[in-house]
């Protein structure tokens, strides 16, 4: 279910678009990201002026507004790559979908012709970070080891279903010495946050939850994850049941796999 390969080979310098979520409520993600960038041989930009997506807008029908709220985050890509970045890379596959496949319909939608043609440019530089990583020359990619530990994926919605992105993250947590990823029944199912999807059908929400939490195989209690606000959803969920889960971003176990490779280098 993965997408064509897209040539990396060339991106040197990349624009880090960290998403309201990263910046708001799980702001260790887009750090590690930058530091993971940053060891794959990655300049890393964070563009001044960009805010939201517009996706929480989007989803619930209001175009104009989300169109107001996109156009800012646009103009803020656009001139970073107009100044030089190779790439716009982001954190997480939700905000990544709106931005390569939604912003060109919202703009229409919202009878802005020449946004939506600007944000079509903007779309097809624009990779998830487990997508570029992935894509990246052998020798730059991510490696390193972590502590012995079994963890599950779990293959967010937006990711498997919208940009067909399935294999990429988990092929970089394989190049983890130490990092094993057990099979999980439910790893392809919603984990029920959906952004206004659990706030409108909270007990849908719970349920779609509990089910992806009920079904990890015995011992486990790590989820990995390529989107902060599935792994939010997951690890309140499981704090609220008082179960023993702790959830990482890929981000952060890349991260966490390079400072070990570092530490002892310098021995």
């Amino acid at each position: 279910m993965s997408t064509p390969a897209r040539s990396a080979t060339d991106v040197r310098r990349v624009a880090l678009f960290p998403t309201c979520v990263g910046d708001l409520v799980e702001p260790d993600v887009p750090v590690a990201a930058v530091r993971v960038l940053r060891g794959a041989g990655c300049e890393v930009d964070v563009p001044d002026g960009q805010t939201c997506c517009g996706q929480p807008a989007w989803n619930t029908g209001f175009t104009r507004d989300a169109a107001r709220v996109a156009r800012t985050t646009l103009s803020a890509l656009e001139g970073a790559l107009a100044d030089g970045a190779d790439a716009v890379v982001v954190p997480a596959g939700s905000c990544t979908t709106m931005v390569r496949l939604y912003w060109p319909q919202l703009f229409e939608l919202a009878d802005d012709a020449d946004a939506a043609a600007r944000a079509r440019a903007v779309g097809e530089q624009t990779w998830e970070l487990t997508e570029l990583l992935d894509a990246l020359p052998e020798r730059r990619r991510p490696g390193g080891a972590v502590p012995p530990e079994e963890v599950v994926y779990h293959r967010s919605c937006h990711m498997l279903r919208e940009l067909q992105v399935a294999d990429q993250p988990e092929a970089l947590l394989t190049r983890v010495e130490g990092c094993t990823v057990q099979p999980w029944a439910t790893a392809e199912h919603c984990c029920g946050f959906g952004g206004t999807f659990s706030v409108k059908l909270p007990e849908a929400s719970v349920a779609m939850a509990d089910e992806k939490l009920d079904t990890l195989p015995e011992g486990v209690t790590t989820i990995v994850g390529a989107d902060a606000s599935c792994l939010m959803q997951l690890r309140t969920r499981a704090r609220s049941r008082g179960l023993p889960v702790r959830t990482e971003h890929v981000a952060q176990v890349l991260e966490r796999a390079a400072s070990v490779r570092v530490a002892e280098g310098e021995r």
